[in-house]
């Protein structure tokens, strides 16, 4: 059997490995467009702050490390069309190589605003290695003083954050009021603040409507009219699946133009299964699937389409939508659903915000964590959860206990049971998440003796 992989990332390399742990005789090829297989996009920002110094330590796995595991890769290979009824793949040079069993792991490509000057030299997209590379080349050989980022998301922050690094003039502008939109405008607005005190410009509640060369300089103009001038602009706007192969090979297009795919990752294309950043994502609290470009889904996802391509008949459990960013000294995280989201669902949200000490306070260094905690008044299920802390406080840990009591669709009650680890200079006898979850149990009680309706 020759099972071929179209994508070198994330899902692609997962499922590559995954046939050959399960059956070392099946052949395996991988065929990506660029020279940079397995590679970490996640760490593309700490390669241009320079806290990651050298590109080819974002390698998960050397190529000979890929080799020596069975897998035949094959770089700058530009697969143009697919023939699942001769079970073929059309390249650019205008060759053709067979498969017995397909999975497309193509991802997804940065978001470009159709706008005036979008394409000028001197205007970045963030999401591969060539683009961090080309990035980096500017900035070490013409010296830019001054950077525009469109977006606010995790991207925009990273690279505010980066940039400033570097030693840049940065100026961030958002479109929403406030930054990190999938988390409360509290939150955004205390990362803002951050970014402001650190000499960023954030100008919120504008769109880029035109870039325009300016002698030696870009002219980013708002939507407000007014320029800004900068030497470099990115653009941070979000990602959309890379589908031309999908629709080359008749395999359907849902939510966000993403592969439809059921959860054992089938196309409904005899012989193609898909996963990573260009399929739809199965929801576990929602019931269905959506569109939502993480590595933590693209992992899963690729290491079961590449169990089942070979026989298996694994199902894939789901995402929670769980997600952390670190800007600064402030670390963000959310899982589950907001308020608003569970709203939208017919679902009876309460949320609670919540503060405390991120350990005991007589031991040195605490610092305060912030929760908003949301569950469902009717049956007391917890739906969601977001944090904000200090760095080095143990966010992203307390966020993944969030995640973990909403896989197994524990009620917020139940939280105070868990057995968690304590000793004074990281938490209490009672952790900050079991606290913040009694604190929600308080208030969904006063308010169902007060029979006061919950508002967001």
């Amino acid at each position: 059997m020759h099972v071929l992989v179209i994508g070198g990332s994330d899902a692609g390399i997962s499922a590559a490995l995954r046939i050959r742990e399960l059956d070392p005789a099946i052949e395996v090829s991988v065929m990506l467009r660029d020279g940079f297989p397995n590679y970490s996009i996640c760490g593309l920002p700490f390669l241009i702050s320079g806290e990651t110094t050298a590109a080819q330590s974002l390698a998960h796995r050397t190529s000979a490390d890929l080799q020596a595991a069975g897998l035949q890769v094959r770089t700058h290979c530009d697969v143009i069309a697919v023939n699942p009824s001769d079970q073929r793949v059309d390249l650019a040079d205008g060759d053709s190589v067979a498969y017995d069993r397909l999975i497309l792991a193509t991802g997804a490509r940065s978001r470009r605003p159709e706008l005036e000057g979008v394409d000028l030299p001197g205007v970045f997209t963030l999401r591969w290695m060539g683009d961090a590379l080309r990035m980096l080349t500017v900035l070490e050989e013409q010296q830019p003083r001054r950077a525009l980022i469109v977006g606010g998301g995790y991207i925009g922050l990273e690279m505010a954050d980066a940039l400033h690094t570097r030693g840049l003039q940065v100026t961030l502008i958002e479109h929403n009021p406030a930054v990190l939109r999938t988390v409360h405008p509290s939150f955004g607005d205390v990362i803002q603040s951050g970014l402001r005190a650190r000499g960023i410009t954030v100008r919120s509640g504008l769109r880029l409507a035109a870039i325009r060369q300016s002698h030696q300089a870009l002219e980013a103009v708002l939507n407000d009219g007014q320029p800004i001038s900068t030497d470099l602009v990115l653009l941070a706007v979000g990602a959309v699946p890379a589908n031309e192969l999908a629709a080359s090979a008749g395999v359907s297009l849902g939510a966000g133009g993403a592969m439809v795919v059921d959860r054992q990752m089938r196309t409904g294309v005899a012989s193609v299964w898909a996963a990573g950043d260009g399929v739809e994502t199965y929801h576990r609290l929602l019931g269905r699937n959506v569109y939502q470009p993480l590595g933590t889904n693209s992992h899963k996802q690729g290491r079961i389409a590449g169990e089942n391509a070979i026989g298996g008949n694994r199902l894939y459990p789901g995402t929670l939508g769980t997600q952390v960013v670190k800007v600064f000294d402030r670390v963000v995280a959310r899982t589950g659903l907001r308020d608003q989201e569970a709203r939208l669902e017919g679902l009876d949200p309460l949320t609670v915000p919540f503060e405390c000490s991120s350990h005991k306070a007589y031991y040195p260094g605490a610092g305060r964590l912030h929760f908003r905690i949301t569950g469902d008044r009717r049956d007391g299920h917890l739906l969601g959860a977001q944090l904000m802390g200090p760095w080095g406080e143990e966010v992203s840990k307390r966020v993944d206990t969030f995640a973990n009591a909403l896989f197994h669709g524990m009620n917020v009650d139940a939280i105070s049971d868990l057995d968690l680890s304590y000793t004074p200079p990281l938490s209490s006898p009672w952790d900050p998440v079991q606290m913040a979850a009694q604190a929600w149990e308080g208030q969904c009680r006063t308010l169902a003796s007060a029979t006061i309706p919950s508002n967001s």
